[in-house]
């Protein structure tokens, strides 16, 4: 099955798409989306309040909750060069929580924009909190590939980086809405159940909600659960290779509290996921517990799922043994909540074992998400598109939603 996939030309996932079709900004209503729903090879076409009308009895949705962080921030060399520090993902410490917390230094892996007037010493940039200044310093400690280790210290112990973040730091927005972060997107590029802080991109499939649609799901017996996986920046990240076995996913980290996995469990065959970023926690939790299943001893390393775990010829395992298998696991941690991560690749030839529905946007041409997208609905993906390009949805992270069923 590997070599298969493998060889999967992402050409095949190439479709045109004029500028103009690119959402650059959220309609004033959120859930005012139109919605495209797919099932049983149909088409139909509704409003995005609308959702619980198409959505299967008793079905439990999936969030979600990660939070978006505004995670560029710019500094002003004496020369007058700008350089722009982007965080990826924190490295002392390794944890999310405990890294916003610190409060004084913290190191992450960052992208550099303008490395060329960066060649050594400190970055400085002054950052004005209410009635006191911090000064905040950055230090290149190290280059792996195209990122950078970044060691961050600031003067001042009582400030937390997660303040100096709120304080001086720029949402990252998608770069192919070709335009700067605005006020507004403070708002709007977060959704409004995000809690958990760590994202450098939003799980735009989510923004569509708003509180009159999740209390109306409420209302008609839908049941909900959360999961946390932080989007990187990779997200964003085109397949430039000619096959996509060439193509290097990145890694993500996801945390899952045990009663969500219970949850999930006790709903199989119910579960839809909103947005792509769900859909690869839920479907990462089948393979960590298949990992356990076959080997109970295993570390916390070796249940990072790695881009072709899904098609290794390993013993399969049912979706029930395996989320068993990993609460058998947090009770022999003696902890309430998974920490780990995935670089899954789902794309054609892959077997859902968890997601029976996604709740979706509209994604690029020639993206990992799109071959998410193909796999699920077994190749019809170019029905979907040409349907949505006919009749005027709009694409991408602003844009339009759909249900595959």
């Amino acid at each position: 099955m590997t070599a298969k996939t493998e060889q999967i030309r992402i050409e095949e996932f190439n479709y045109p798409l004029p500028d103009e079709r690119i959402a650059k900004f959220p309609l004033t209503k959120r859930d005012e989306s139109k919605l495209l729903v797919y099932r049983n090879g149909k088409i139909d076409e509704a409003v995005f309040k609308q959702l619980s009308d198409y959505l299967p009895q008793g079905s439990m949705l999936v969030y979600n909750n990660t939070r978006v962080i505004q995670a560029r921030m710019l500094f002003q060399k004496e020369t007058g060069a700008q350089i722009e520090v982007f965080c990826l993902e924190p490295v002392i410490p390794h944890d999310y929580a405990l890294v916003f917390q610190q409060t004084e230094s913290c190191s992450w892996l960052c992208l550099v924009g303008n490395l060329k007037k960066w060649k050594e010493g400190a970055l400085h940039k002054t950052i004005r909190m209410g009635d006191k200044e911090v000064v905040l310093s950055a230090e290149r400690i190290k280059t792996t590939g195209d990122s950078h280790l970044v060691r961050f210290s600031w003067n001042n112990p009582q400030v937390t980086f997660a303040e100096l973040l709120d304080a001086a730091g720029i949402l990252p927005i998608p770069p192919y809405l070709h335009r700067e972060t605005r006020e507004s997107d403070l708002q709007t590029y977060q959704t409004v159940y995000s809690k958990i802080k760590g994202s450098v991109a939003a799980p735009t499939a989510g923004l569509h909600f708003t509180p009159e649609v999740l209390a109306g799901l409420d209302a008609k017996g839908f049941t909900r659960e959360e999961v946390t996986l932080h989007v990187g920046a990779g997200t964003f990240k085109p397949v430039k290779s000619e096959v996509i076995g060439d193509h290097e996913m990145h890694t993500e980290f996801i945390s899952v509290r045990r009663s969500a996995i219970e949850n999930i469990r006790t709903n199989l065959g119910r579960i839809i996921a909103v947005g792509t970023t769900s859909v690869r926690t839920l479907e990462s939790l089948y393979y960590m517990g298949r990992t356990l299943v076959n080997n109970p001893d295993a570390t916390s390393e070796e249940l990072v799922v790695t881009q072709w775990t899904p098609y290794h010829d390993t013993e399969e395992v049912t979706a029930h043994e395996a989320l068993t298998a990993l609460l058998d696991y947090l009770d022999r941690n003696q902890t309430d909540t998974l920490l780990s991560a995935t670089q899954i690749m789902i794309a054609p030839g892959y077997e859902f074992k968890i997601v029976k529905g996604i709740i979706t946007n509209f994604h690029q041409p020639k993206s990992t998400l799109l071959l998410l997208i193909s796999a699920f609905v077994n190749g019809n993906w170019k029905s979907i598109y040409n349907y949505a390009l006919d009749n005027d949805f709009r694409f991408l992270s602003y844009g339009d939603s759909s249900l595959l069923l």
